[in-house]
């Protein structure tokens, strides 16, 4: 259910962005470890845009993939699996470097219609 209220985050912040222009293109920006599931947001927007300036506009969902670094060797490495290990040194002290994404990168607005 958080799908619908960040969903209603990323259209407020378009239509402010979009100072009224139609938009006909949202890009959205979520990493592998994101709770957030493009489907969701997909249905909620689907409802939310309706009677807005994004209504019938197109979401475009770049995936970032998961990275870890070892805290001890400094290795970078993507997730392989549910295994968080390094694969240099074993060790278990890693932190996320990216995948835990969640923005709007882009808006695309048909300016000649706004001009109408």
């Amino acid at each position: 259910m958080h799908e619908l209220a960040v969903t209603t985050s990323i259209l407020d912040l378009a239509l402010q962005h979009a100072k009224k222009a139609p938009i006909t293109d949202v890009h959205l920006v979520i990493g592998q470890l994101s709770s957030v599931m493009d489907d969701s947001v997909q249905f909620y927007w689907d409802i939310i845009s309706q009677d807005t300036a994004a209504e019938g506009s197109q979401l475009h969902f770049r995936r970032i993939p998961a990275e870890f670094q070892c805290q001890k060797c400094h290795a970078r490495y993507p997730l392989r699996g549910e295994d968080f290990t390094c694969p240099v040194c074993q060790s278990t002290e890693v932190s996320i470097v990216a995948g835990e994404e969640f923005y709007l990168e882009a808006i695309d607005v048909d300016e000649k219609e706004s001009i109408r």
